[in-house]
Order: C-alpha cells, then sequence, then structure tokens
C-alpha cells in the first residue's frame, strides 16, 4: 500500500480524534494500565464495540508523543502484513525517528499482524486495541508469551456514569441524595453505560448493536443464515438473565445444526455481545451438561430488544449485576462466578468461588421494602447456603437495607445503588 495514502489516513484520523475528545466530556475510567506500559509488553485493550477502548488507549499516552491508526477504515481493507512496516515508517516521518508510543486499533483486520507486534514491541510502548477476544489465542499467545497485559473494558460502570453526570455519592446520604441516587440508576438500567448512548440516545444503540452483529460477526466469520443468526441474537439478548441450552436454541431458527448453533453463540461472546454463567456443580460433567445462563454486555441493549415491564425490570437488575461481577472478575477482585438451582428447582442467581471453597452466594430482587422480598428468594438462599457450606450471604434490593438472621444464618440486604459502588 502507498506510504503517502497510510500518512495522509493516519493524519486524517488523528485530527478527526482529535477534534472529537475535544467536544466530548471525557472521563477517567476505572481501571488502572499505565503501570503496564514499558517497553517489551504490549498492552492489549478488550472488550465490545464502542465501549471507549480508542478513548481509554489515547488517554495513557494523553502527555506524550504518539502515532495511532484505526484499521477499521474501509480505505484500509485489504492492507497486508508487510504494509505495516510502511505504517511504522508513517508514524517516523510524521512525528520523528524518536517516536517511542504507538496505538493500533482493531489490528486483528490486517492478516499476520501477531509477528509485527512480537517485534514492535521489543522497543516500543505498544498498546493494541480489539474488539474480540479471540484476539489473544492461537498464533499470538506463542509469539508473547510471558510478553504482554490484557486488559478488558466495558461500558460504563455505574461508578463511571456518575461521574459522567458529575455526581459523587458520599458515604452518608440524605433523603434527597438517595431518591436522587435511585433515579439515576433508573435511567442507568434502562439506557445502559455505553459512552455514546449520552449524546446520540437509542438511536446510537440500535447503531452500535447492528455493527457488532454486522462487522464483528456475520462478515468476520461468513456467516451465510444471516436472519437466522440475527434471529437468535435477538433471542438471547431479550431473555437475559434466562437459562438454555444448546439443544433447545435450535427450535427457534431454520438451522438445526448443532455445531452451528455452538459455534453462533461462540461468535457472540467473542465479540463481547454477551455472556454466559454456568451452573454450578462440583463435578465438571455437571456443569458442562447443564443448562446455562445468557446476559447482555450491557443493559442498554438488552432493554433495547426486550419487553419492557415490572419482570424486564427485575432482569436488567440481575443483568447489571452479572456484567458488574464480570468486570470485577476482569479485575482480578473475584475468581469465578456461578449460579445456583436443585432438583427441587430452588435457585440462586449468584455464587462467587475461589478455589475450592464457595465464599458468597448472592440473590438479586426487584423489591424497596423487606415485605416485597418473595419467602422463595430467602429459602433458596439458605438451602443454597447448606448445600454449598457458605454463611455469606447477600439479597440485593433496590432500595432496601437492612440485616436479619433466619434459620440461624444472617442475610445482609443491600441496595442495588450501593453494591455498585462498593
Amino acid at each position: 500500500m502507498d506510504k503517502e495514502l497510510i500518512k495522509s489516513i493516519i493524519k486524517e484520523q488523528s485530527e478527526e480524534v482529535k477534534e472529537r475528545n475535544k467536544k466530548e466530556h471525557i472521563i477517567k475510567r476505572d481501571i488502572e494500565l499505565y503501570k503496564y506500559l514499558n517497553n517489551n509488553v504490549a498492552l492489549f485493550i478488550l472488550g465490545v464495540r464502542r465501549c471507549g477502548k480508542s478513548t481509554l488507549a489515547l488517554q495513557l499516552f494523553a502527555d506524550e508523543k504518539y502515532g495511532y491508526i484505526n484499521f477499521d477504515d474501509e480505505r484500509l481493507l485489504g492492507i497486508m502484513p508487510e504494509d505495516l512496516n510502511t505504517v511504522v515508517q508513517a508514524f517516523y516521518e510524521l512525528y520523528g525517528n524518536d517516536l517511542k508510543n504507538m496505538i493500533f486499533d482493531e489490528i486483528q483486520n490486517v492478516k499476520g499482524w501477531e509477528l509485527f507486534i512480537s517485534r514492535l514491541r521489543e522497543s516500543k510502548r505498544i498498546i493494541v486495541t480489539s474488539s474480540n477476544s479471540k484476539l489473544l489465542s492461537g498464533e499470538l499467545s506463542t509469539y508473547l508469551t510471558g510478553r504482554h497485559i490484557d486488559a478488558t473494558l466495558f461500558p460504563f460502570s455505574f461508578r463511571e456514569f456518575l461521574s459522567y453526570k458529575g455526581v459523587e455519592a458520599a458515604s452518608t446520604l440524605t433523603t434527597k441524595e438517595r431518591a436522587q441516587l435511585n433515579s439515576l440508576l433508573s435511567e442507568y438500567l434502562q439506557n445502559g453505560g455505553f459512552p455514546e448512548f449520552f449524546k446520540y440516545g437509542s438511536t446510537i444503540l440500535e447503531s452500535i448493536y447492528n455493527d457488532i452483529i454486522t462487522k464483528d460477526i456475520v462478515q468476520r466469520h461468513k456467516i451465510k443464515h444471516i436472519e437466522a443468526f440475527r434471529q437468535l441474537a435477538r433471542y438471547l439478548l431479550s431473555n437475559t438473565g434466562g437459562e438454555f441450552t444448546y439443544s433447545s436454541l435450535r427450535s427457534l431458527t431454520t438451522v438445526k445444526s448443532l455445531i452451528t448453533i455452538t459455534n453462533w453463540t461462540r461468535y457472540m461472546q467473542e465479540a463481547y455481545l454477551l455472556f454466559f454463567i454456568e451452573r454450578f456443580s462440583y463435578k465438571l460433567k455437571n456443569i458442562v451438561m447443564a443448562p446455562k445462563k445468557v446476559y447482555a454486555i450491557d443493559t442498554g441493549i438488552a432493554n433495547l430488544l426486550g419487553y419492557r415491564s415490572d419482570q424486564n425490570i427485575a432482569r436488567l437488575m440481575e443483568t447489571e449485576v452479572a456484567i458488574e461481577l464480570k468486570r470485577r472478575q476482569s479485575k482480578g477482585l473475584i475468581k469465578e462466578v456461578y449460579y445456583w438451582k436443585d432438583y427441587q428447582q430452588r435457585e440462586v442467581d449468584f455464587v462467587i468461588k475461589e478455589g475450592h471453597k464457595v465464599t458468597e452466594i448472592i440473590q438479586v430482587t426487584y423489591s424497596s421494602s423487606r415485605e416485597g422480598i418473595k419467602e422463595r428468594e430467602v429459602s433458596s438462599l439458605l438451602a443454597a447456603s447448606r448445600e454449598l457450606n457458605c454463611d455469606t450471604l447477600k439479597i440485593i434490593t433496590m432500595d432496601y437495607e437492612g440485616s436479619e438472621t433466619v434459620d440461624g444464618k444472617n442475610i445482609n440486604f443491600v441496595p442495588l445503588w450501593k453494591w455498585l459502588l462498593l
């Protein structure tokens, strides 16, 4: 590819980014990555499309000179591995031969990029962003063993959402402040945390969703039965928090191949559109065979595709807890997350496991009072406590807070807004 064309694209992209950043309300993300910016180690920022990966990468080099290129640009279609050296040469000509910092956005669009990054990270500080988790599998794991750090970025957390809104939650709240937080929480659950939503509204969620489906999955994996795939994706996202088996999904589309259905769901996970939580068991075979639960990566996407009802709000609450647990898991704050269900169909939403021990059991309920919490939710929590030998029990509520001993077990009731800010 012609070097002058590449220079022109780099310059235009850089100017567009700088102009956008001047206009945008950009906040500090709740993830610490600067300490990983060392020579010999490449930093990979992964996550769903348009969650802020590029902005975060640019923030990390904000006070330094850097080169930036986004390969998710139609002018760069067909770029070859040998052209990547031309990109670096273009960086030098634009920014000087002493350039040390480089950002490669969506570089997985270039076949054979792995060796290039492996070589370049020896002398440069490299950030790579991608909206596909498969980026770190295959050949890259061989080339960069022990020489890369990967971090997952999600759409705004509730804390980041409050920061964007300019709201600081104090440890002690007045009645008015608590009411404001609950109102903001309701807004957050309905709309989700994609940064661009706050500028463009729900229309942008449809655009993001369609881009993920089309660019990150259908085109990348050359899916032929596009309408059947879209039906399956819509079903899973609109049923966030629901159980499924791969066999049960076959009845939803005209495609009946179990292998194809399984691959499709894997592609959705790789694109960070959704994720699965498995049913808890001490036996690996039971985990594999049992139904899984599906959760959307963002409550705004789930709400866009779901049905408006009180039951849907309850599902959004559960989904937000699942997303936050996934976020904490990506930071290494917790290890494993499951749900629990016994032969009597008693169910608990989340089980936290560290090593061989269950450390916490969590139930989520759409209730703002103790009287509104159903007895079966409490009894299921107690049943799980006995079976899993865990006494750290929590029920996350809409706004009820307290502590209670039931059948000799202490249960803590925590409002969702407070739990999200822990």
